[in-house]
């Protein structure tokens, strides 16, 4: 980086800073604090909606999947494009809860001040996992940009890093509250934006001015060039041979798990639509502000794709996919010296920043609001209560960077934080709809769900360690290989003198150290390069071989040979299919499991279904239905074994719930207490009168808005398939 990249960089962080003392001076209580008085029109709700569900972890988790798996891996982060929809109706709900927290939603509905508790316990686990995977992205990110790997004292740059962006945000955040959020996440929305585009005419460029002739400079002739140095195949976005680790029945049940699980993650409250003025500028807000971030998705993936294109040699990325998006702004930005290194860790910055600050707003309010004013202090006064929200927030992001500076495997415990919502999704969907679910019932499905989910697959084996080694449980899927011809591309040949030099890096790195932890750290580095790409000549024909399975079925943590010995396997079949061979095989010997037991999958078992050829996608798929379905089943039964919550309450709840919010707080307040006056005149429009069942006939603003937003799915999607297109032969 050069002298102007700091500049940018400290200009961006002065003006946060500044942002946030400005919107200090606007607080003077919770609801200010908290959710910005409520006053927040369609621009700010947009960038809020859109800031709050980027994080700093996806361009870089697009970068190495589409770097790895070609364009089907921009569905590790596009899974979400196919949820926007439902925001359309969901973005109602949390403006007409009229609540600070979705604690307090629990509460109300419920009957349940210990409700709050957990959900708020649930909040601070979640939202610190959560965002420890931003900051180590940050850290990812930043390193090939600084050009070093040391910070202060010679330690690893992360520790000096991840504490200066922690004090960032909570200097701007824990001062301003949701205002000061709102504001920095319209700036650092744009920035996103420029993060998500500011690469692909400089990659283009530098793409054709590298490989092209002398009158082969523009944008198309680098699209062109693009296409003949990647191979085909890199360029499908469901399936291919050398891709597609993202095939349309996990893609589904990724989707599905994601529309059950986000409309209870905490910050919804406010970014859902809670802080807007009125149910319009709540809806807008949230559909359009996630629309944005799967268009800046369709960047990211392309962006990776032209740095496969021009920086398929280079030994740093071979060694580790997640520096695509550092090493190819190095690269690309770096020779124009116009501070554009600088910018573009602004920009990433921008996106872990304006996800930060309204998870700690978020959870400072839970916090002040079901435990603080609940049990500590009811009676203290609004300046307190705002107090503890900050001193709140600060805890929060402290715990988020120890989490990440401490953590070996951030990203394993990401995706226990993107799983733990299974907690309280089924008691959220249900409550919405069904009168019969009650608080007891409530709690014997969170205490199921906790348990089956989360603490017996690692409490069991721990009592019965021997499960580890039983031969019906130690097993794993069928190893698959297949082999095949294609002609090679320059990205080939540069793959396979990147990986070259990448061993030869490690190698050379341990060389001259006997310690055994050194030559442990050597060998899983060597690992991590996977195995040696073909030798290739432009134009003449490789043999590529990949193997997939072995998944481990019943462990996360896969399985092993036992100690002292290694795999041996017996052919199951062996076929041709269109020119590819195809050969699978079982392993036969004695296995040993690793890491937690996948409850879910006995069930399978006990069926007898065979898993024994299922793929790794597969898998994952089939883990929808246990984490899906039961828990809502468990609650359904469990209430109508249990008593019926107060009717009064249920039609106090479900009157306000039916009754559309006005802008204007006096006049919203005398609304509902014409509504609380006489239930019976709000559920004019229930589909099913005289049931347990509170839908209500959808309007025309309803169905429009749902039809638009999936039409737009598809407008989204056939951009993507164009542009990585534009240029193909």
């Amino acid at each position: 980086m050069q002298i102007t990249d700091y500049i940018v960089l400290i200009a961006y962080f002065a003006i946060m800073i500044g942002i946030g003392l400005w919107a200090m001076r606007r607080v003077s209580d919770q609801e200010d604090y908290f959710m910005g008085g409520r006053g927040f029109g369609k621009l700010l709700q947009t960038f809020a909606a859109f800031g709050a569900g980027t994080g700093a972890h996806e361009p870089v988790q697009v970068g190495r999947t589409a770097w790895t798996s070609g364009l089907s891996g921009v569905w590790s982060a596009l899974m979400w494009l196919f949820v926007t929809p439902v925001y359309w109706i969901t973005a109602v709900w949390y403006r007409r809860m009229r609540h600070l927290t979705l604690g307090d939603w629990f509460v109300e509905r419920y009957e349940s001040r210990s409700m709050g508790v957990a959900y708020t316990l649930f909040a601070i686990v979640f939202y610190m996992f959560y965002l420890s995977t931003m900051f180590s992205a940050i850290a990812k990110f930043a390193v090939p940009l600084l050009g070093f790997e040391t910070g202060l004292f010679g330690l690893d740059l992360k520790f000096t890093l991840i504490p200066l962006i922690a004090i960032v945000v909570i200097a701007y955040g824990v001062l301003g509250g949701l205002t000061a959020a709102y504001w920095t996440d319209l700036i650092q929305g744009l920035f996103i934006i420029v993060l998500s585009v500011l690469l692909i005419p400089y990659g283009l460029w530098a793409v054709a001015k590298q490989f092209g002739g002398p009158d082969e400079q523009s944008l198309m002739d680098g699209f062109r060039i693009m296409h003949e140095r990647v191979s085909t195949d890199y360029f499908n976005l469901f399936s291919g041979p050398s891709s597609g680790e993202f095939p349309i029945q996990y893609i589904v049940s990724l989707s599905l798990l994601a529309m059950v699980g986000i409309v209870v993650q905490p910050h919804f409250i406010a970014t859902g639509g809670g802080s807007a003025k009125s149910e319009d500028e709540a809806r807008i807000g949230l559909v359009v502000g996630n629309f944005l971030k799967r268009l800046c998705t369709v960047g990211w993936a392309l962006t990776a794709l032209i740095a496969l294109a021009l920086l398929a040699g280079s030994p740093e990325i071979a060694a580790d996919p997640d520096r695509v998006w550092g090493v190819a702004a190095r690269e690309i930005l770096g020779p124009l010296n116009l501070g554009l290194v600088g910018l573009m860790l602004a920009c990433l910055l921008a996106a872990m920043m304006s996800s930060a600050d309204t998870y700690m707003i978020v959870t400072s309010a839970l916090v002040v609001r079901n435990v603080y004013a609940a049990y500590i202090n009811p009676n203290a006064g609004e300046k307190q209560y705002v107090r503890v929200g900050r001193i709140t927030g600060l805890i929060i992001i402290v715990g988020a960077a120890i989490v990440s500076i401490s953590l070996a495997d951030v990203f394993g415990q990401f995706r226990m934080a993107i799983e733990l919502p299974i907690l309280f999704a089924a008691p959220f969907w249900v409550g919405m709809y069904w009168r019969r679910a009650n608080r007891t019932a409530v709690w014997g499905t969170i205490a199921f769900s906790l348990l089956v989910f989360f603490v017996l697959p690692y409490a069991i084996p721990m009592l019965q360690p021997g499960l580890r080694e039983n031969p019906s449980l130690a097993t794993s899927t069928n190893s698959v290989t297949k082999t095949f011809q294609r002609d090679a591309t320059d990205s080939d040949v540069a793959r396979h003198e990147a990986w070259v030099s990448a061993q030869e890096e490690i190698s050379r790195k341990y060389d001259s150290s006997n310690a055994e932890s050194d030559q442990t750290k050597r060998d899983a580095e060597l690992k991590l390069l996977g195995p040696e790409p073909p030798q290739a000549v432009v134009g003449e024909p490789i043999t590529l071989t990949l193997k997939s399975g072995g998944q481990s079925i019943y462990w996360r943590g896969g399985v092993a040979p036992a100690e002292g010995s290694s795999p041996t396997y017996e052919l199951v079949d062996q076929r041709n299919e269109n020119g590819v061979e195809i050969r699978v095989e079982k392993i036969t010997n004695q296995q040993v499991g690793k890491g937690s037991l996948n409850l879910d999958f006995l069930l399978y078992s006990l069926v007898g279904i065979d898993l024994s050829g299922a793929s790794k996608a597969t898998l994952e798929t089939l883990r929808l239905p246990a984490r899906l379905l039961t828990p809502f089943l468990v609650l359904i039964a469990l209430s109508y074994l249990t008593p019926r919550t107060n009717a009064r309450v249920l039609d106090r709840y479900f009157a306000k719930m039916n009754t559309p919010v006005d802008p204007d707080p006096q006049a919203d307040k005398r609304l509902l207490d014409q509504a609380y006056s006489d239930p019976q005149q709000a559920f004019t429009r229930k589909l099913f009168p005289n049931s347990d069942w509170e839908f209500v006939k959808p309007t025309t603003k309803d169905v429009a808005g749902f039809l638009i937003s999936c039409a737009v799915c598809v407008v989204i999607i056939a951009l993507l398939g164009y542009l990585a297109s534009i240029g193909a032969a």
